[in-house]
């Protein structure tokens, strides 16, 4: 029983880190999905605007 703590402390702080990268992925694919949607957004607006 003397290892088991040690190894219930590993595996929180690998679920902790697995979580961390996970939330980390999200935001960058949601932030670049921001940019990208940005960015059409400007090209469109510049493309119908009138002169």
């Amino acid at each position: 029983m003397a290892g088991s703590p040690a190894r219930n402390d590993s595996d929180n702080s690998e679920r902790r880190f697995e979580r961390g990268v996970a939330l980390r992925a999200g935001f960058y694919i949601f932030g670049t999905h921001l940019l990208a949607g940005f960015i059409w957004l400007l090209f469109y607006v510049g493309e119908h605007a009138h002169k």
